[in-house]
């Protein structure tokens, strides 16, 4: 087997949306996973706007989203009275990234779709049903470990753990609901936390399935309760009775899985990296668990790219983790103390829950949280966060016209004669541009800002650093105004 540029361990999610970005980028690509086909149940099922518009980089937004259900309904959390006590709020229509703010999927169905990815690309080779016994084995300039909490990539660098607190066993069981049932009809829309002291449960509205209706119900388990029998049907169904009978659906899988709320510090060492699972792991109450891996795969993605073809020095690759590791672990932090809403049992706890929301339920979003150092200038928000994509006036999105590129967006007359090869967009995103008190921005090939300006001198001064890392400077700039 001949060298490649990038060797990846786990044909998972994480690791084949990487393999599709990074084979959109023309480099080549080994990718290997132990397991000859994909999982058959179903785990993960939501992922964020943010994230379809990376599906949308590699090129699968369109297949994905038929096979995916939008939701507008964000999630409640309620007490057993029927008292609303948070509320993470829905979008309606397109998402400031162009799509809809929510999906609900089926996780097999989805890998099927980011495999079928790679066969369009001659330069990704797939190697299914060969497990890597060692990172020693892999020709390739880097490897990335995508292959999980066990990961055999991680403990080949000795990257160390940093426990944020939250382990707790909880029964998930999917159902396929007959959508024409009256009972099933009445189910919440919404995401649905039962913040019962008696017992927490999760309701979520997974969406179409072949003419039926996915329904997970997620329990946590309580002192006395024997793991191996929380999966039979017996014990399961007279638990959610208020809402749903056993003859009203059928089960599709039940498992008892320990939530977590991990991260590793040390995804590099080396040509090795870490992706996904093997760096970090959330509790699912953000429903952010994999959105969080294929975010690393976008930073990761671009960076490997820009290496590989000596564009940017290897130091890029240390970036990696600096600007990751701060992001997403705000993101498992929101999900540790949502999870401590839901699982509050004892009485002193839940009275101060009660106490706590008595006014009025508290609205939240998803996080929105700046990257940490690394390639960007050193600077507050909105400089490390994610540019929004609005359309063209062709009726383009945004990053169709960009491409896995850098773009500078702003005011016409402060971009106009710029000595850049980046792609620029004259008079796109205003509204953002107004809000920050700014009147343009540099964006990196993953849509992040690396510099904003409030006029012309300001944004020749970021280019210059800019081109001071990258190969960026000495060419006409690309237009598409």
């Amino acid at each position: 087997m001949s060298g490649a540029d990038v060797a990846i361990v786990g044909c998972g999610p994480v690791g084949a949306l990487l393999a599709n970005l990074l084979g959109r980028e023309g480099l080549s690509v080994d990718i290997h996973d132990r397991e000859r086909d994909v999982y058959p149940l179903p785990r993960a099922v939501h992922f964020d706007g943010e994230v379809m518009r990376i599906f949308q980089a590699a090129g699968l937004a369109e297949r994905i989203a038929e096979t995916s259900t939008p939701s507008s309904h964000g999630v409640r959390y309620q007490d057993p009275s029927g008292r609303t006590l948070l509320i993470r709020k829905g979008i309606e229509g397109e998402g400031p990234h162009g799509w809809a703010g929510s999906w609900y999927f089926y996780q097999p169905t989805l890998e099927g779709v980011l495999r079928e990815g790679l066969a369009r690309f001659a330069n990704v080779r797939v190697h299914l049903g060969h497990e890597v016994a060692s990172v020693d084995d892999l020709d390739a300039r880097f490897v990335v470990g995508c292959d999980g909490a066990r990961s055999l990539v991680r403990h080949a660098i000795g990257s160390r753990q940093v426990d944020l607190g939250l382990h707790r066993h909880w029964l998930v069981v999917d159902l396929l609901c007959d959508p024409a049932n009256p009972r099933v009809q009445a189910l919440p829309r919404h995401t649905l936390q039962f913040c019962d002291p008696e017992r927490p449960m999760t309701l979520v509205n997974v969406g179409g399935a072949d003419g039926q209706r996915r329904r997970r119900w997620e329990i946590m388990l309580m002192p006395g309760d024997d793991p191996a029998r929380m999966v039979e049907p017996e014990i399961f169904w007279p638990m959610i009775a208020r809402w749903l009978g056993r003859d009203e659906a059928r089960i599709e899988r039940s498992a008892v899985y320990t939530f977590h709320s991990l991260v590793q510090e040390g995804w590099r060492r080396g040509r090795l990296l870490l992706a996904g699972d093997s760096c970090h792991q959330t509790p699912p109450f953000l429903g952010q668990g994999m959105c969080a891996g294929m975010r690393d795969a976008a930073n990761l993605a671009w960076k490997l790219a820009a290496v590989l073809r000596g564009e940017a020095p290897d130091s890029l690759l240390d970036t990696y983790e600096s600007e990751r590791l701060p992001h997403v672990r705000a993101f498992i932090e929101l999900a540790v103390r949502l999870g401590n809403v839901i699982q509050a049992t004892d009485s002193a706890t839940v009275a101060d829950r009660e106490r706590r929301f008595a006014a009025r339920p508290e609205v939240f979003d998803f996080p929105r949280p700046q990257l940490g150092p690394g390639c960007r200038l050193d600077a507050p928000p909105p400089v490390g966060t994610i540019f929004p994509q609005p359309r063209l006036a062709d009726g383009r999105l945004m990053d169709e016209a960009i491409g896995q590129r850098f773009a500078i967006v702003g005011d016409a007359a402060v971009l106009g004669g710029l000595g850049s090869n980046a792609v620029v967009l004259a008079d796109i995103g205003t509204e953002w541009l107004a809000e920050h008190k700014v009147r343009a921005a540099i964006l990196r090939p993953d849509r992040y800002v690396f510099a904003v300006a409030r006029d012309r001198e300001e944004l020749q001064a970021a280019l210059a650093a800019l081109a001071s890392s990258f190969c960026l400077a000495g060419s006409a700039p690309e237009r598409t105004d």
